[in-house]
């Protein structure tokens, strides 16, 4: 996670891998498994947002988190992803 996403995945964070949590996109009580393709990197107040929010996470096809906003923020719900990490490396 922490070269995939290299931090906060959340769109335009900035937050390095050492302020994140693993979050399960499909949660693990739910049956969600462990592993790299359910996992993503999100700072502290990311993942409460996440989890009391409206906000929804995927894996993308390329294998990037994807995050879909709440239909107040974007009607159309387009996915967004945070290119910040990606810039640097």
């Amino acid at each position: 996670m922490n070269i995939r996403d290299g931090g906060c995945a959340f769109p335009g964070c900035h937050r390095v891998p050492k302020h994140c949590h693993a979050h399960h996109i499909r949660h693990w009580a739910e049956g969600g498994p462990t592993d790299l393709r359910n996992l993503v990197l999100l700072c502290g107040f990311h993942h409460r947002l996440v989890h009391h929010d409206d906000w929804q996470v995927r894996m993308a096809p390329d294998g990037i988190p994807e995050f879909i906003p709440p239909q107040y923020l974007d009607p159309l719900r387009h996915p967004r992803r945070n290119i910040l990490h990606r810039a640097a490396t």
